[in-house]
């Protein structure tokens, strides 16, 4: 463990810390754009410079040292923190009325911190570049006009998903991100897994249909038997947005294509909600013990009538290996090897 002082007040953290992890510690903010818990540091967007015994260093980067003395809001630091915050807003949409990350964009809240105003908002000479939204991907939109360069999703598809198909392009005041031959992001080798989209800290990466849910609800996936943590976002009796559950032990959050974006059969109007019965020819509702009470009744007719062979079981990839395992150990306590299931090759 080691001490040191930030602001005057004294913290201790394990060796290897850096001086944001010990911040964060103590309580004390310091801004930053490209620094994600999920991912290694980057140190691109130099919005979390602190002054560490008189030299001003990147305090995500900065390895803490026993004794050191932090401060984070010299007036260095604040003018380091503005010319670099205003460099940014310089080419940045205006529009954040009408975004979808309003009120909850992480350069708002750094632009707040740091002091930006109107009337400093005036001097600069802004001039945004003109580039066409990429809406060819279904899940999720790339606008160029938000992005703030800070390497967020290169480093997510690259360290979380191990597909690397973003990285950036071109050089000076054209820097932007861009996918290989700068195409849509559809013609790319993208797996629309989202993990780039969850992480940006500005509307860059903005859902098809971002509606905000009033409301989450813990749940699992059923797309597969991994069993992903998720959290359903919910709107009145709809659900909006799915989101991975950070708690969970199974996926710590990530998700892929299918449990990301693949909930729509949710809000379906023809979804089935309840066992169905045929009764004189009609499928009728039914509580799920009066179900299983009828396929048991069923299944033993059979087997007196027929012998245990004339049943058979047939499994799901998308139940867990625990319920597959009790599936199969029913079928055969009826005396039949007939267990076959969907993924079998």
């Amino acid at each position: 463990m080691l001490k040191l002082t930030i602001n005057g007040l004294e913290v201790e953290v394990a060796n290897g810390s850096t001086v944001l992890d010990a911040a964060k510690k103590t309580g004390i903010y310091i801004p930053t754009l490209c620094y994600h818990p999920d991912l290694p540091t980057f140190g691109g967007c130099r919005i979390c410079m602190v002054d560490t015994d008189g030299k001003v260093v990147t305090a995500c980067r900065a390895p803490v040292k026993d004794g050191m003395v932090v401060k984070t809001d010299t007036e260095e630091v604040r003018q380091i923190r503005m010319a670099n915050v205003e460099l940014i807003l310089a080419s940045h949409n205006k529009d954040c009325q009408s975004c979808s990350r309003n009120n909850s964009c992480q350069l708002q809240e750094v632009s707040a911190f740091v002091g930006i105003t109107p009337e400093r908002m005036k001097r600069i000479r802004r001039s945004v570049e003109a580039v066409k939204v990429d809406d060819s991907n279904p899940f999720f939109h790339r606008d160029h006009t938000k992005c703030i360069l800070c390497g967020i999703c290169i480093r997510s598809c690259e360290e979380i998903n191990g597909v690397s198909a973003l990285d950036f392009a071109f050089r000076g005041f054209h820097t932007k991100v861009s996918v290989l031959g700068d195409k849509p992001i559809k013609d790319s080798k993208c797996e629309s897994c989202g993990e780039c989209l969850v992480r940006c800290p500005t509307a860059a990466l903005y859902r098809t249909e971002p509606e905000v849910p009033e409301r989450e609800v813990e749940s699992v996936c059923t797309y597969c038997g991994v069993g992903c943590g998720i959290k359903l976002g919910v709107r009145g009796e709809k659900v909006v947005q799915v989101t991975g559950n950070k708690e969970s032990t199974v996926n710590h959050g990530d998700l892929c294509v299918k449990g990301r974006f693949g909930f729509d059969f949710i809000n379906h109007p023809d979804r089935l909600k309840t066992p169905l019965i045929k009764k004189s020819g009609i499928f009728t509702e039914a509580s799920w013990d009066e179900a299983l009470d009828f396929i048991a009744e069923k299944m033993k007719d059979i087997k007196d009538k027929h012998g245990a062979d004339a049943l058979a079981g047939i499994s799901s990839a998308r139940c867990t290996n625990e319920e597959n395992y009790m599936f199969q150990k029913l079928i055969r306590s009826m005396g039949t090897n007939n267990v076959d299931h969907c993924a079998r090759l």
